[in-house]
């Protein structure tokens, strides 16, 4: 339960709601209570008037006059006036009707007056509820963007979705109408027993005697309600990652014919969902025929005690008070009954609160304190930097040392899994280095703001990533709106030397791209990849292995108008190529995460080491291919 207090921030946005709404639920309750109140003098007035039948006109007299003056004592409607003109039998049956008539009449008023308190309420609370739930979403998803790429190597994608959908749907099922009803519980029991203890203490405290027991039961079960809810959050987390995994790997599981393989494993995961879900189940289906037990209980000893003091003669007990009390005991039968929906929604919502304050405790490793690069002009400096991966202890690089100055290129070269790429997560900032110091113009990157650094950099990652949306918009997906930005995008198109494809496309611009870029191929997805980057015009661009998915003549090409936007700026390139590197004015040649060689392209190869040997079977392949 103490997860929830962290909630409490969001109800001090809308106390005033908050409220309006118990203020709702108070006048609920009040006209809840009227009304078994006018069903007692109902009753009691048609008991007088069957009684009176028997008595002389005069005595008859004497006994509405009573009725009426009780009437007025409650309503303070002065009805005198009704004592007026005959009191035989058909008058007096007149007289009973018509009072029956108006207590029914006010019975549906107060019933009314009830119901639209109940609407207010509604309107008030869940609407809150609603509200809170929209701004939790937010919170966590900003949240989500501010925490490193190492929190999401170490979750999957499907728990995060599963954290922001499933378990703040629960935290707001507690918002709304588990606060709703605990509030109305709490009014309407308090209300009502003080009515009924204000009426007969002996026949309240029989009714009421069943309802401890309904404390032991929740007692007892809540911890196992607990237990059972974080085992179903945690399958539907395994779930929505089975799910979103195999949808986002669609083509290898095609590819491979894996798809009845896939169902079932998936079918499996949800074997277990269902078995954690009906163990659960079984534990909330216990709720309400306990609590319907207790309140038939309860009903019960109101008939029996209440007949037997009203058979013994007992002045404080009318027929009219066991039709007030057997309604009290009805009325409490909902807020009691919701008992049971009540603890498991606060239950869940406690276990889903507590997967939710998991991640929103959890604090990004890279920050930065305070910024002392006033300007970034794109010098890039490592000493002697060293990392080691968190997650799986592969030291990547090892005492690498290399200076890029203002409007340099540098190019890396290496086999695959040399440390090419991690150079660029630490340029970036993705990570920080295990040993050693990055530093952009000659500030160390921990005293540079993070997003002044990001908003400098033009990445081409070597895993293109491309949102559901417009090719337009892709490429744009750095800029601010501005009367110039298609202009901008075809410009940066042309650069990547994707214009013309584009322009065939039914659409143009604005063809809708599928998930991740699917109605592309590979080669297109890059050469958008690399207008995305450019269009920004940075002062450091960054070029994780950009032409792998292009051939010979189209990698000249892009490479060509690639040098007029590097003219100036600070540029880095990984590439498996010779050719995309060679023009660079430093080159890095990498093994097992340190450098083994550098210099220019001519030097390399005089030196006949190992970027000489992977100049020359490059040269084999091409010549080999032509």
């Amino acid at each position: 339960m103490r997860s929830l207090l962290s909630i409490l921030p969001y109800f001090g946005r809308y106390w005033g709601r908050m409220v309006m709404g118990m203020v709702f639920i108070i006048l609920t309750g009040l006209f809840a209570v009227f009304t078994p109140q006018v069903v007692r003098e109902a009753f009691n007035l048609i008991g007088e008037g069957i009684a009176q039948q028997a008595l002389p006109v005069e005595q008859r007299r004497m006994e509405v006059s009573q009725q009426l003056l009780t009437w007025t004592s409650w309503t303070g409607i002065d009805l005198q006036e009704k004592l007026d003109g005959p009191m035989d039998d058909a008058s007096l049956h007149e007289k009973v009707m018509w009072f029956a008539v108006f207590y029914a009449g006010l019975f549906i008023v107060f019933t009314l007056l009830s119901g639209f308190f109940l609407f207010l309420t509604r309107q008030t609370i869940i609407v809150v509820s609603r509200l809170m739930e929209f701004d939790l979403k937010n919170t966590i998803y900003a949240h989500y963007q501010q925490l490193d790429r190492a929190f999401y190597k170490r979750n999957s994608t499907g728990d995060l979705m599963n954290r922001i959908s499933e378990d703040v749907s629960k935290v707001r099922q507690f918002i709304g109408p588990a606060v709703m009803y605990i509030i109305n519980l709490v009014v309407l029991t308090v209300m009502i027993v003080w009515v009924m203890l204000d009426v007969n203490v002996e026949l309240t405290l029989w009714s009421l005697a069943p309802l401890p027991l309904l404390s032991v039961a929740i007692y007892m079960v809540s911890e196992t309600i607990n237990q059972r809810s974080m085992a179903t959050q945690r399958q539907q987390s395994r779930l929505s990652s089975m799910a979103q995994e195999s949808f986002s790997g669609i083509r290898v599981i095609k590819a491979y014919a894996k798809e009845d393989q896939v169902v079932e494993r998936f079918r499996r995961a949800a074997r277990d969902y269902r078995r954690t879900s009906l163990a659960q189940a079984k534990v909330d289906s216990l709720f309400m025929p306990a609590i319907m037990l207790l309140v038939g209980l309860s009903t019960a000893l109101v008939i029996f005690v209440g007949g037997i003091l009203l058979i013994q003669g007992d002045t404080g007990v009318t027929v009219g008070n066991l039709a007030e009390f057997t309604l009290y005991v009805t009325k409490l039968t909902w807020p009691f009954a919701s008992l049971g929906l009540i603890t498991s929604q606060v239950q869940q919502a406690a276990v889903s609160m507590e997967r939710i304050n998991e991640f929103l405790d959890t604090r990004p490793s890279i920050t930065s304190q305070h910024d002392r690069l006033p300007e970034v002009k794109g010098a890039i400096t490592f000493k002697n930097v060293s990392f080691t991966y968190p997650e799986t202890g592969i030291e990547a690089l090892k005492n690498v040392s290399f200076n890029i100055p203002e409007g340099g290129t540098l190019a890396i070269v290496g086999h695959t899994g040399s440390g090419k790429s991690t150079i660029v997560d630490l340029i970036g900032r993705l990570y920080d280095p295990t040993s050693g110091t990055v530093l952009l113009d000659g500030v160390p990157l921990p005293e540079v703001a993070i997003e002044k650094l990001r908003d400098r950099l033009g990445v081409v990652p070597q895993d293109v990533f491309l949102f559901s949306d417009s090719i337009a918009n892709n490429i744009a997906f750095s800029l601010d709106p501005a009367p110039d930005v298609q202009e901008r995008v075809e410009e940066a198109a042309r650069i990547a030397r994707v214009h013309q494809d584009i322009r065939h496309f039914p659409k143009g611009y604005r063809t809708l791209l599928g998930e991740r870029g699917v109605t592309l191929s590979g080669g297109q997805k890059q050469r958008v990849s690399i207008a995305r980057a450019v269009v920004r015009r940075p002062r450091i661009l960054i070029f994780d292995d950009p032409l792998s998915a292009v051939d010979t003549a189209t990698e000249e090409a892009i490479l060509s108008g690639l040098r007029r936007v590097m003219k100036g700026r600070t540029t880095v390139i990984i590439s498996h190529r010779i050719s995309a590197v060679q023009a660079a004015d430093h080159i890095l040649v990498l093994e097992h995460g340190r450098i083994i060689e550098e210099g220019r392209h001519q030097q390399l190869i005089q030196q006949g080491g190992t970027y000489a040997q992977l100049y020359e079977e490059q040269l084999l392949e091409e010549a080999d291919e032509n």
